[in-house]
């Protein structure tokens, strides 16, 4: 990764990914569901996005990541395909991947199968690219904590984005409940951080779209918003074109790079166009606008593979112990961005607290959010969409104790405990 090895702090990172599949969901090797993409997964179009981010990031590094069936597929379009992100290593130092299950894959299949499509795509995936390559991390949307365990133990790879931060009634998994910057799982739950050596996973868990924290508080498509809007294209581009879809997307990258930056430290903004989309709507020129303009707002930021930044942050993290990370975002006022709303975060080890107000109005914040992770949690068994790890107080509002509170309102020890760690929010 160069010099952000020795210095991880103090600057501003990208990660961006794309996915090749064969189709939508592979639920396993020989079964699948949705449509077959084979007919937009071209050459043509996989380069047009090659091309379009370079335009935008002039030497930029992202990955790439195959599903099981695109690892495989005999057909003309998929060899030239392999091919040719092979060729993206080689030229721009692309990382190239796995994703099992074309996303989702403890949704639909066991643990044990799930590692091994792990194990023996991995090894696929260094016989495309040769030259004893390996990749640096997984693409995985969700993956069940013992999934990240052994892919950490057994295939010494210790980067993973095996979380969508906030997901919740939309696509083919749930999975709120967690941090939305990076840190170590718990082996009770990929969505908990690890509480200490007895629990702790060597796989730095990543989210896989960042989004707009006031959208994403909603479940699903509630109010008529997409609670998933932020730096996605189907959310953004595809929802309001691209002069407003890329305002939205610099809005919810701003949130990362100027207030967030200052209150953490460092700064991290990720984002995935599957291949697939680039034919749908068309809008690459709208990439590379978001692009280009995150160079010019935040001259020194830095694009690298999602590998390379989860190692960094392994290298200036070793545990769970230090991560306090703290986001404060107002409403840009496109979809569910409510323009008179601010939400502030706070995400450590111990618990997860969001707490809302109406700034315009002046009026007193609410906690719509407190997860604690000190308490245990447990996975499904079986296969299931539902895996979000729901807290005392959740965003998405489905409970009946989920309503918003005053922080007067808590119980005494949870009460206690928050201002104990966030001594300013006493005046709350």
């Amino acid at each position: 990764m160069g010099d952000t090895s020795a210095d991880f702090l103090g600057h501003r990172y990208l990660t961006f990914n794309s996915v090749i599949r064969v189709n939508q969901i592979e639920v396993t090797r020989d079964r699948t569901e949705g449509a077959d993409e084979a007919a937009a997964h071209t050459p043509e179009n996989v380069q047009a996005l090659r091309d379009a981010f370079e335009r935008g990031w002039p030497g930029g590094r992202m990955t790439w990541a195959f599903s099981w069936r695109a690892l495989s597929d005999p057909r003309p379009n998929y060899v030239a395909i392999r091919e040719m992100v092979a060729g993206f290593h080689a030229e721009h130092g692309d990382d190239v991947t796995f994703i099992p299950g074309g996303f989702f894959a403890n949704a639909y299949g066991a643990r044990e199968q799930v590692s091994r499509d792990l194990h023996e795509a991995l090894a696929r995936v260094s016989e495309i690219v040769g030259g004893g390559f390996r990749p640096s991390s997984v693409v995985a949307g969700f993956l069940a904590a013992e999934n990240q365990r052994r892919l950490a133990a057994e295939e010494r790879v210790h980067v993973c984005q095996g979380s969508i931060w906030s997901q919740y009634a939309i696509d083919n998994q749930d999975g709120d409940g967690s941090v939305c910057y990076p840190y170590y799982p718990s082996t009770e739950h990929f969505c908990k951080p690890a509480q200490g050596k007895a629990d702790f996973i060597d796989c730095v868990n990543l989210d896989g779209w960042t989004c707009d924290f006031l959208a994403a508080r909603r479940e699903g498509f509630r109010d008529g918003f997409n609670s998933r809007m932020g730096v996605g294209p189907i959310e953004t581009v595809g929802a309001y074109g691209p002069e407003v879809g890329v305002k939205q997307m610099l809005a919810t990258t701003a949130a990362h790079f100027d207030d967030g930056f200052d209150l953490n430290r460092f700064g991290w903004v990720t984002n995935c166009w599957e291949a697939s989309l680039v034919p749908l709507f068309g809008h690459l020129n709208a990439l590379t606008h978001w692009l280009s303009e995150i160079r010019r707002r935040w001259s020194g930021a830095r694009s690298v593979t999602q590998g390379e930044f989860g190692l960094a942050w392994r290298r200036q993290f070793p545990s769970n112990d230090r991560i306090d990370y703290r986001f404060r975002q107002r409403g840009s006022g496109i979809g569910g961005s409510d323009p008179n709303m601010e939400v502030r975060w706070y995400m450590n080890k111990a618990f997860r607290l969001a707490l809302l107000r109406d700034w315009q109005a002046g009026g007193p914040a609410h906690i719509i959010d407190y997860t604690r992770y000190d308490l245990p949690a447990h996975e499904p068994k079986d296969a299931t969409r539902r895996w979000s790890l729901m807290g005392q107080i959740n965003q998405k509002q489905t409970r009946p104790q989920d309503q918003p509170v005053r922080l007067s309102e808590i119980p005494g020890r949870d009460r206690e405990a928050i201002i104990h760690r966030y001594p300013e929010l006493a005046r709350e």
